[in-house]
């Protein structure tokens, strides 16, 4: 389980194409301290490490999970936000992210105010997710609260910290990022709907 604080950025530093998998190797300022078969969030996906090397790591995506997150759009030298699984002790800084991304949703408009900027994104509805006013989102596993919800799309704020520490830095209008909701919000509609 994860809080959606990211630790660091990473930067993919090779793909390589294994049958229907796709192993990346990732070079991050945490890499060498990582384990193999240690659970990490890479831009919101939960990926088992399989090997470390000297400031790398590398996981290995199966068809599924390239099938519903952005990971198999990643290229050479893309930044990646990377998160450990949260230390039994740890504080619960962000919200319950599992790293199970639901599907992906596009970046529909990026405005800079006064400092900070407003992202707003929107996704298939069809699959039943759904956000509430000031509810949480994790985005590429950043976690968020959403603003100007609609059944398609909602708004997030970012602050310079996030934005200078994260991918959000190299978002653009038609970017397609990875979202999870709420975990609490789908055991909900899913009773609603029982």
């Amino acid at each position: 389980m994860f809080t959606g604080i990211i630790e660091t950025l990473g930067r993919v530093v090779s793909i390589q194409n294994e049958g229907t998998n796709t192993r990346f190797r990732i070079e991050s300022p945490i890499s060498s301290e990582l384990r193999i078969d240690q659970s990490v969030s890479h831009n919101g996906v939960c990926l088992t490490v399989e090997s470390v090397g000297d400031g790398f790591h590398e996981v290995v995506a199966v068809q599924e999970t390239l099938q519903k997150s952005n990971l198999g759009n990643l290229r050479e030298n893309d930044p990646v936000n990377i998160e450990r699984c949260m230390l039994n002790n740890g504080r619960f800084d962000g919200h319950i992210v599992q790293g199970h991304v639901d599907q992906t949703g596009k970046v529909k408009s990026v405005t800079e105010v006064g400092g900070s900027w407003l992202f707003e994104f929107e996704y298939d509805s069809s699959q039943g997710n759904v956000t509430v006013e000031k509810g949480s989102i994790a985005i590429n596993g950043i976690s968020l609260t959403c603003f100007n919800t609609t059944e398609k799309g909602f708004t997030v704020a970012i602050i310079p910290y996030t934005y200078e520490h994260t991918s959000f830095h190299w978002l653009k209008a038609g970017d397609l990022v990875n979202l999870e909701f709420d975990i609490i919000g789908k055991y909900v509609k899913r009773l609603l709907n029982k």
